[in-house]
């Protein structure tokens, strides 16, 4: 049972997909556009063999007029009567139509088959022959099927003497038309099947891009994030073959590094919490501890506690600044004092690894910004500098200003960072050299947080950086008040 459900189910959606559709817009599209040329054709086709007839038979009936002497002396005369009737008989023959001959009192004195003579007619035509109009028009009769009658006035002597009224059937225009119109039917089947097969080829071709999209993006939402689509031609789909690609390559490299921040953070708070457990447990199970020992081992619980802050701090500044209405809390401030206060605050961790931490004051700087914010990025990144800084080595900290940008430049003389790694320094959760990051107590969140706050500021950071050489960080943040 669930078998034919799911048969009917994909066959429902094969039924409805995009394939299909445009299949079926174009097939619609087709014969609407055949119907109306197949009625615009046979109605152009049909008025133009009906007015090819109608001049025909306006030329015929118009040569019977003028040929027989036709007035009221002939009519009188039986013998001249009879010469007229079997001219009017044999004529007709010829042009293959019924002849009438009709008075100016509209009165039928000659017929070509002998059924109407005597009668009166009051046919439009007649009318309007009889007025010196010449007249054609087209009936239709269920018994004689398609007939046209023709009336041109019959003139002697200047004066209309009758009208002469021919009767021809045209249903050979319209089977002609039909035989015409059948072809057509038959081209237009012909070419609705093979657009049919062109448009689902086409549409299949069109198609298989977004399946393949569809593969890949049902492979990624099962975890396979690493998919690729490879598209062949030049054209939209290829262009959004590279964009998944992409961005394919950028969540798998995401989430790789966030598998790895989790299992380094999860290094980071299981070291210190299992140094405090160890040291814990030691006292809890000691019945007699000299003070010193005491004092010794709840100094070593309390930096692995502020270890473990440090962690919870980072991760917590990147969970604020991700928020998307974050208030800057802005004021005037002097970088000059905000810069000589940040290094008063870092030179004692540079003495002890005796590194000169000099500061170079080339403008004095006022502007807008969150003093506490900008304080923890500069932070971040001088404490980075002197972390990766050898022992007897060497930090400048300067201010200047420089295209309407003021600027805070770090340079070292430590290890640098390599080429490859200076494009993704900034992302969340890299780190250049993982076991070195580690020993120094990283967590690979310190320069994503402070590039965080300077973008929210407005600003950037650039860095330039050799290898054994030294590194420079520039932060630039934009001149929104006058230099002082």
């Amino acid at each position: 049972m669930v078998t034919i459900l799911g048969a009917k189910t994909n066959k429902k959606t094969k039924f409805i997909s995009i394939r299909w559709k445009l299949v079926s817009t174009y097939l619609l599209l087709v014969i609407l556009l055949l119907i109306v040329i197949n009625i615009f054709i046979t109605k152009t086709i049909t008025n133009i063999y009906l007015q090819e007839k109608n001049i025909d038979m306006l030329a015929k009936t118009n040569i019977i007029a003028n040929d027989i002497d036709y007035s009221n002396e002939s009519r009188s005369n039986s013998i001249i009567y009879e010469i007229i009737k079997n001219e009017v008989i044999n004529y007709s023959k010829e042009i293959n139509s019924r002849i009438i001959i009709l008075d100016e009192e509209k009165t039928v004195t000659i017929d070509s088959k002998e059924e109407f003579e005597g009668e009166k007619f009051n046919h439009s035509e007649v009318n309007s022959a009889l007025k010196g109009k010449s007249l054609s028009n087209e009936y239709y009769y269920k018994k004689y099927g398609h007939i046209m009658y023709t009336s041109v006035p019959l003139i002697l002597n200047g004066k209309i003497e009758g009208a002469v009224l021919t009767s021809t059937s045209i249903d050979n225009i319209y089977t002609r038309v039909d035989d015409i119109k059948k072809a057509l039917y038959l081209i237009s089947i012909i070419s609705i099947i093979s657009i049919a097969v062109i448009s689902f080829i086409l549409a299949n071709i069109f198609s298989k891009p977004i399946q393949k999209f569809t593969n890949a993006i049902m492979n990624m939402a099962r975890g396979n994030l690493n998919q690729r689509v490879e598209i062949k031609t030049n054209d939209e789909f290829k262009q959004l073959a590279n964009a998944f690609n992409i961005m394919s390559t950028k969540l798998d490299q995401v989430d790789l590094q966030r598998k790895d921040f989790v299992a380094n953070v999860s290094h980071e708070l299981r070291t210190p919490l299992s140094s405090i457990k160890l040291l814990s447990g030691s006292l809890l199970h000691q019945d007699k501890v000299d003070e010193e020992i005491y004092k010794e081992f709840l100094s070593d619980i309390d930096s692995e506690v502020d270890r473990l802050n440090n962690i919870i701090d980072d991760l917590l500044s990147l969970v604020d600044l991700d928020k998307e209405k974050l208030n800057l809390n802005y004021k005037a401030t002097y970088i000059n004092h905000l810069l000589e206060k940040i290094i008063s605050r870092l030179n004692p961790l540079a003495k002890e690894k005796n590194i000169t931490l000099k500061y170079n004051e080339f403008n004095k700087i006022q502007i807008n910004l969150d003093k506490n914010k900008i304080q923890q990025a500069i932070i971040n990144i001088l404490h980075n500098a002197i972390k990766y800084t050898p022992e007897n080595g060497a930090i400048d900290v300067s201010l200047y200003s420089k295209n309407k940008d003021v600027i805070i430049e770090i340079t070292d003389d430590g290890i640098g960072i390599p080429e490859k790694d200076l494009e993704h320094i900034f992302e969340r959760f890299y780190r250049v050299d993982k076991a070195r990051t580690r020993n120094t107590g990283g967590t690979g969140l310190g320069l994503a947080i402070a590039n965080q706050i300077v973008i929210l500021h407005q600003g950037k950071i650039e860095v330039k950086s050799e290898i054994n050489k030294g590194t420079s960080f520039y932060i630039k943040l934009p001149l929104n008040d006058t230099i002082v």
